[in-house]
């Protein structure tokens, strides 16, 4: 199993954008957001990763800001267990077409697939047909920013742990209960922290279903919802299906990855 590497759940992320209900405390009193969680509602933060973690896997759906008026969905399921993903990436621009890339990854690296030229760089490279080219995920610490798509595969592998954290940490450190919304039909509750990400918890289950946060250098926040959680199966390609872009640094810039 490929090495976890997450941040603490306290790593960054902003307030989504919905409408939020007052609601009660367990002893009957009113709560407005911005009051302090409960040690009951620390507990739920203190385990909300490691939840993911033992359910193994969910479907997902990212949606990030791609450059001036373009923007970035990936849409497709995640196997926490083993921590490998497969997606369908589109880039929206601003005129309305769509530019579409099978992907799949794990912590280390990616494959792209349905790239357009592929089979042409591959000829000029005097390398054998292949469906998807593979290379390492950037290291998103560090100088140098990272290409957003490495950014978005380790923020989705990366909301999974195995341990739970210290419920202590969630009461003592300013985080606050932000209401409760429905999110696809589920009736959650929302929590913020100090340093402003937000969290969206199915009230029924305590499953994470939303978590929001701000990127460097973005002006819109990055949405991570997750559906359907459960075990999955995803394979990466096999080696005779790919082509390895490390050792070809030219064909990765001759099809723009």
């Amino acid at each position: 199993m490929p090495p976890r590497r997450r941040p603490p759940l306290a790593a960054g992320v902003l307030l989504a954008v919905f409408p939020v209900l007052a609601g009660c405390s367990d002893d009957g009193a009113q709560r407005s957001p911005g009051d302090a969680v409960t040690a009951e509602e620390a507990e739920v933060l203190a385990g909300l990763l490691a939840r993911n973690g033992d359910e193994g896997g969910a479907d997902f759906v990212v949606t990030a800001p791609f450059g001036d008026d373009a923007l970035l969905t990936l849409t497709g399921e995640v196997d926490y267990a083993d921590a490998v993903g497969r997606a369908q990436a589109v880039i929206t621009r601003g005129d309305g077409s769509p530019d579409v890339r099978t992907v799949f990854f794990t912590a280390d690296e990616l494959w792209f697939g349905d790239v357009p030229g592929l089979g042409e760089a591959l000829t000029a490279a005097g390398l054998p047909p292949a469906g998807y080219v593979r290379r390492p995920v950037a290291a998103v610490e560090g100088g140098a920013s990272p290409p957003l798509t490495d950014v978005l595969v380790a923020l989705v592998l990366n909301l999974s742990a195995e341990d739970e954290d210290d419920p202590g940490a969630f009461r003592t450190g300013d985080y606050t209960w932000e209401g409760q919304r429905s999110i696809d039909g589920n009736l959650s509750t929302a929590f913020e922290s100090p340093a402003g990400w937000t969290v969206a918890v199915d009230s029924s289950t305590d499953l994470l279903l939303q978590y929001v946060t701000e990127l460097p250098g973005q002006e819109s926040p990055v949405t991570v919802s997750l559906t359907a959680h459960g075990p999955r199966e995803i394979a990466p390609p096999m080696a005779e299906e790919t082509v390895d872009g490390a050792a070809h640094s030219e064909l990765l810039a001759a099809v723009g990855l």
